[in-house]
């Protein structure tokens, strides 16, 4: 697995995982560099420690386990892990082994027990083994971008239920448009729903970063077909065109194949008519699709034909547009108004601070417009977290002279995470008389969505909670 699918950090141990810590915490400082060497050092403990009664320099079971974690030390069997040419020998101890895996207790002590002394497993990787051997033998959870997902397959593989759970919620945590393709074939694979569910809500919302993302190539032929099916996909058809074109060509290397346009056409078999090629913008069939080569002559001219002619032929390709998703709109406002003096912007910033109780992306805002008629805005629109930049657009919008709010939106939604202020900012310029709101709320339910906003210190042209600009939050959930 490519590191930067991931951000490399470290999981948050369960509670128990977490109780078991607040004891060995406990523990001098030096019991636990000597515990640290022995895990960085393989364990090894020398014959002067072994006579010193090492075990008596560790206070709890845990801690003593952990020493025969990867030791040689009273070792009964051994594992030779990874494919040929990659291997490496690990040695284990049966009885802790069978105490924390169902399939190792079948293995060494059940009806079909074999007495073998070297176990060959050459589908698991060295070190997502190991990770799984650490949590077995010191009930500790440790995590990395690039082993996770083989850290999953060994704990699913070995039964091992609190392990896989920790890698889902590390994948769970780490998901975003760049990994969501992989993770939703990983998870198909893995069987885990709650994940599958995530991959979607990820994939649906930023369709088009989700499509363009380096790792929408690496996906198998069922997951392109499942995407390329999705109704609520948010992105315009010539860019699921295109992400097609681009898998198609890693599947030629893939089958060592030269990447022509007929084999390209080859590889992707029957998923091309998924791909709603005549709900494209014209211009983008005529520049792009019709010009690829990879379509043939006679899908061509129907769909031509398709565009301009009353009579339409049959097409092998869903002339239906996808439904995408449907944004909701969070006001927070219970009134607006205008007085003669005011709203006024030259150039000021309008700003406020929110968070959410669930995942969601935000789309954009809605903002008010003139209040002495009809008039053209320039705004500056941004999204912060921790006072840095997610997401930022300079875009016109017209106002009509009502009351009401006018959609602007960023160039793709942006993933807002839960329990953390998030600060939404407007530079406009424009008429310098406009609406605002009144009667602000602190707290907003929206469908499932519970909204919480504050004021923000980047404010300086007087919007806050109670009044101002910034009405609504856009967002798809």
């Amino acid at each position: 697995m490519a590191a930067e699918l991931f951000p490399t950090k470290k999981l948050v141990p369960s509670a128990s995982a977490s109780s078991t810590s607040s004891s060995s915490s406990s523990s001098s400082s030096s019991t636990q560099q000597h515990q640290q060497q022995n895990l960085t050092n393989n364990n090894t403990i020398t014959a002067a420690q072994r006579c010193c009664n090492w075990q008596g320099l560790f206070p709890t079971i845990r801690e003593r386990n952990s020493v025969m974690f990867n030791n040689e030390m009273m070792a009964d069997v051994h594992f030779v892990v990874g494919p040929p040419g990659g291997t490496q020998r690990v040695p284990g101890h049966k009885y802790v082994l069978a105490v924390g895996s169902s399939v190792f207790h079948a293995m060494f002590y059940g009806e079909l027990a074999e007495d073998q002394e070297e176990i060959r497993i050459p589908d698991v990787e060295p070190p997502s083994f190991l990770a799984m051997l650490k949590y077995i033998y010191c009930d500790e959870i440790d995590l990395c971008a690039d082993t996770v997902l083989a850290t999953l397959y060994a704990a699913k593989k070995y039964i091992v239920p609190h392990l896989a759970r920790a890698c889902v919620n590390f994948l769970e945590t780490s998901l975003s448009a760049k990994n969501a393709c992989v993770l939703l074939s990983q998870s198909c694979l893995f069987e885990e729903p709650d994940l599958t569910q995530r991959c979607w809500e990820v994939i649906d919302a930023q369709a088009e970063l989700a499509l363009r993302a380096e790792g929408f190539c690496d996906i198998d032929s069922q997951t392109l077909e499942s995407i390329l099916r999705r109704e609520t996909l948010n992105a315009k058809e010539m860019v699921v065109f295109e992400a097609a074109l681009n898998w198609a060509e890693a599947e030629c290397q893939r089958q060592e194949l030269t990447p022509t346009i007929e084999n390209r056409r080859l590889v992707l078999g029957k998923a091309i008519y998924l791909i709603r090629v005549p709900t494209m913008v014209l211009e983008d069939f005529a520049d792009g699709a019709a010009q690829s080569g990879v379509l043939t002559l006679n899908e061509t001219n129907d769909i031509f034909l398709w565009y301009t002619a009353a009579n339409k032929p049959e097409l092998l390709f869903c002339t239906k547009p996808r439904k995408g998703l449907s944004p909701q709109r969070c006001h927070r406002f219970q009134s607006c108004a205008y007085r003669s003096n005011q709203w006024r912007y030259r150039g000021r910033c309008d700003s406020i601070q929110f968070a959410v109780d669930k995942r969601v992306f935000i789309a954009g805002f809605g903002l008010y417009g003139s209040s002495c008629g009809s008039a053209e805005y320039s705004a500056k629109i941004e999204l912060k977290r921790q006072g840095v930049s997610m997401a930022q657009r300079v875009i016109k919008y017209f106002s009509d002279g009502s009351s009401s709010t006018f959609p602007v939106s960023f160039d793709y939604p942006v993933q807002i995470e839960p329990d953390t202020f998030y600060t939404a900012s407007a530079v406009l310029d424009g008429n310098e008389l406009s609406y605002f709101g009144q009667e602000g709320m602190t707290e907003v339910q929206c469908g499932k969505v519970t909204f919480q906003f504050q004021c923000s210190s980047d404010s300086t042209n007087g919007t806050g909670v109670q009044g101002g600009q910034i009405p609504e939050l856009i967002f798809y959930a």
